[in-house]
């Protein structure tokens, strides 16, 4: 089942209707979800596909002959293909894992533990998710390696300069870096600093969790050595992630996690392992996630990843410009920037705003959106933040702009 769209120009999308979460009213009012930053809603083909699964091809995968069992495993490695392909992706090099953080972490142990030690540097920057700060603390800690950060301008951007000064050192061993900002909505140059990297001797980590859903992404072309994003906020099931990784590098890389699938022989005291992507998958696989997963993928690729981007510009554009007009709003990052926009109103703490404007059942996130480092350096404690799905319509926006201005009058500011 591919997507119904309605379209008032060439850019625009309505495609509310192949989303039944959206039909749900709440106190009798629809519900206007601009929270796709945390979790995309899911679409009725990719709820179907994972159902189909389950009533009629439920078998463990890679294991047995029957029929079941060979359209469960047909179901799951064609999925795999399917995605990555969807990300220009070797499909040999394509793991699943439960999600980014673990595709970022499977990287931390099986390569930063090999291969870091004292005198060198994993560099990352002021605007990373937790996910792609915390397993780099523990693995520098761990092997005498230096941790250090780009700083992000007052623009929300990165500086070339510093990355080529830092790289300059001849320390850095790892960059890893996310694609586009999960607060700030900064789309970094990734290519660029890949180039950048790979002249300086470094190995590139890209987060693409919140890239993958909104805009093209082709990793061959970035030419990325690990590339990681998590498939529910792509329109497809929670606790499935994927790692795209270098195959050379991944050859090479001790298993992360072990036990069954992995391996090729085991003996008494010691085992050999499974090819490539299987040497990273222990154990039985989330099949129906993956099957959902690449239903997804099957969506997005219908509508098409650069009118997904076009569509997302607008309803950011939009939104920046009408979020202004309330009163005491400051939006933080730069002005070209992905489907997301990061706020605060002077008064008003954004957990009460996110309270206030649920009230009108829209949805929107507020906190330090797991990026505590980037908080500080912005010199705010938390943001509301709303962020938007290609679900998302302009009505959404201007629906979420009168709530803000109804939530200034309960505090009477």
């Amino acid at each position: 089942m591919g997507p119904t769209t309605t379209t008032t120009d060439t850019t625009a999308l309505d495609i509310r209707a192949d989303f039944p979460i959206l039909a749900r009213k709440i106190d009798g009012r629809p519900i206007v979800y601009l929270d796709s930053g945390a979790t995309s809603q899911k679409p009725e083909s990719v709820l179907a596909a994972i159902d189909d699964y389950y009533r009629a091809h439920n078998a463990n995968i890679h294991r047995s002959v029957y029929t079941l069992a060979q359209e469960a495993t047909d179901l799951f490695e064609g999925a795999r293909e399917r995605i990555a392909a969807f990300t220009g992706a070797e499909t040999t090099g394509t793991i699943f894992t439960r999600n980014a953080t673990e595709a970022i972490n499977l990287v931390a142990y099986s390569w930063a533990r090999a291969n870091l030690g004292p005198g060198d540097a994993v560099l990352i920057t002021e605007m990373e998710h937790h996910s792609n700060i915390v397993p780099w603390q523990l693995a520098t800690a761990e092997t005498g390696a230096e941790l250090r950060y780009l700083e992000v301008g007052e623009d929300g951007t990165l500086s070339l300069d510093q990355l080529d000064s830092e790289l300059a050192r001849g320390d850095v061993r790892l960059l890893a870096v996310a694609h586009v900002s999960n607060v700030l909505g900064t789309i970094n140059p990734v290519a660029e600093i890949i180039e950048r990297a790979h002249r300086a001797g470094a190995l590139v980590l890209v987060d693409g969790s919140q890239a993958v859903p909104g805009m093209p992404v082709d990793i061959a072309e970035l030419d990325a050595d690990f590339y990681a994003w998590t498939g529910h906020k792509v329109l497809g099931p929670t606790g499935i992630g994927v790692l795209h990784g270098r195959t050379s590098l991944l050859k090479g890389m001790r298993p992360f996690l072990s036990g069954g699938d992995m391996i090729s022989h085991v003996d008494l005291q010691r085992s050999t392992w499974n090819d490539l992507p299987w040497k990273f998958e222990a154990g039985t696989s989330m099949i129906a996630e993956a099957v959902g997963l690449g239903a997804a993928v099957d969506y997005l690729s219908a509508l098409g990843m650069a009118r997904v981007r076009d569509h997302e510009h607008l309803l950011t554009q939009h939104a920046m410009t009408e979020l202004v007009t309330v009163p005491g709003v400051r939006i933080v990052g730069p002005a070209h920037r992905a489907g997301i926009v990061s706020f605060v109103i002077d008064g008003m703490h954004p957990h009460d705003i996110a309270e206030l404007v649920n009230r009108d059942n829209v949805c929107i996130r507020a906190g330090h959106h797991c990026a505590q480092p980037l908080m500080r350096r912005l010199g705010v404690g938390a943001t509301a933040r709303a962020s938007f799905g290609p679900y998302n319509v302009a009505s959404d926006v201007d629906a979420l702009v009168a709530s803000l201005r109804g939530a200034r009058d309960v505090f009477e500011l």
